[in-house]
């Protein structure tokens, strides 16, 4: 027999998700390559094999043995678009929402994105860390297991390098694995007003050198992301700060068509970005690009549930496409501050019209790949990180199905139990 550190079995479902060559793309999302009476058995923080559990009891010996007592096992969620870190809340804007302003008109009269720079400025590394744990601790419970990170509330020098810090500091201090982002293009800071390509000049000759410095730093590859949409980025200034950050040494992100589809998804596609995000405005010819590119459509169905908006992304027609689609929960302090990527799965299925398997692979494989992971984590693959996740329910359909509760009952993250 062979020697293991970790044996989970007797699970009802493992569902693999496999695609260890690549994200899902199509209609082959959704396949969750289910082994039902499953196990997995985990050596140095790694998976070593998946198969029924009478197979592996017979095959290996675990220092530790995990009775699922016939619960489904799936991979950690990966979140690939989240805000944090901030500081403070906009709870007042949410209610300037509900008594009739919009986001942009919002953010027109200095609230909005601009409301949290102001936060995030004044306060201290120290403050921006605290505030943080314990969002990273529900996320963790609800069952992500790695998250991407963003800057962006900063907007100059010293408060983008201070997101930087906090982001590294939160990295090592709990267990949820991070990518970061730098997103000094998220916003024209008010002092900036009026002077769009002044300060995408900035952006291009001080701040992506400071953010390329850090990089170098601490040995780290940073996303760097632009939000292409009417009033903010156009497509011709996002070209110029991407096609930069890639000279740096960057990877590319895109926030795009949240509003207006400008024509950022493909971009992001003709520049080889990794992920293009929102995606709720696509115009077909740029639909019709993902299914050509390597370049992963991010869906976030809680951003246009927390401004009450009727249309989201459109799932079924960039599937048709042949695109490659990921689920995200955009949590940040204005729009959506939801933790949970179970309720970003109900959100997926209802309003972008998803099975349970089409959201649970999107959340999973093709989130992980959206941040340039998924040959790491994402799926139950023998040779990847042991990302797992036992849930309460002997069905992996009540994700979706279910939601306002919490249906992880373990969390397991590179081979240790970290919440049960």
């Amino acid at each position: 027999m062979q020697e293991i550190d970790l044996l989970i079995h007797s699970a009802s479902q493992v569902c693999v998700v496999p695609g260890y060559d690549g994200p899902q793309r199509g209609e082959r999302l959704g396949d969750l390559g289910i082994v039902e009476d499953g196990a997995v058995a985990v050596k140095e923080g790694r998976i070593v094999a998946v198969g029924k559990s009478v197979e592996l009891r017979a095959d290996y010996e675990a220092e530790t043995m995990i009775d699922a007592n016939g619960r489904t096992l799936t991979p950690g969620f990966v979140d690939p678009h989240t805000h944090l870190p901030w500081y403070g809340d906009r709870a007042n804007e949410f209610e300037m929402r509900l008594g009739g302003a919009s986001y942009m008109e919002i953010m027109a009269a200095g609230g909005g994105i601009m409301s949290t720079v102001r936060s995030v400025r004044q306060a201290s590394l120290d403050e921006l860390v605290a505030d943080n744990l314990p969002r990273l601790a529900r996320m963790l419970r609800y069952g992500t297991t790695s998250a991407e990170m963003k800057t962006g509330y900063g907007l100059e020098k010293a408060a983008e390098l201070k997101q930087l810090d906090a982001m590294w500091q939160l990295s090592q201090r709990q267990p949820v694995e991070m990518a970061f982002t730098f997103l000094p293009a998220h916003a024209v800071p008010a002092e900036w007003h009026g002077r769009t390509d002044a300060y995408v000049n900035y952006v291009i000759t001080e701040l992506l050198p400071a953010g390329a410095e850090w990089m170098q730093k601490h040995g780290v590859t940073l996303f760097c992301d632009v939000f292409c949409e009417a009033g903010v980025f156009d497509v011709a200034q996002t070209r110029r700060i991407l096609t930069r950050a890639a000279a740096l040494g960057f990877r590319l992100k895109v926030h795009a068509d949240e509003f207006e589809g400008l024509g950022g998804t493909k971009l992001a596609v003709e520049l080889g970005a990794v992920s293009a995000d929102h995606l709720v405005k696509t115009p077909d010819a740029d639909i019709s690009a993902l299914g050509q590119g390597e370049t992963i459509a991010v869906g976030l169905p809680g951003t246009p549930f927390g401004l009450a908006e009727r249309e989201y992304t459109p799932a079924k027609a960039i599937l048709a496409a042949g695109g490659a689609l990921a689920l995200a929960s955009d949590c940040n302090p204005g729009t959506t501050w939801n933790e949970s990527m179970q309720m970003v799965i109900a959100l997926g299925c209802r309003y972008m019209e998803l099975t349970q398997a089409q959201a649970l692979a999107a959340a999973t494989l093709n989130a992980a790949y959206a941040i340039g992971c998924g040959a790491e984590i994402g799926s139950l693959e023998p040779g990847k990180q042991a990302d797992i996740l036992i849930l309460d329910t002997a069905d992996y359909r009540q994700l979706g199905y279910r939601y306002g509760t919490n249906l992880v009952q373990t969390v397991i993250k590179k081979g240790q139990v970290v919440v049960e």
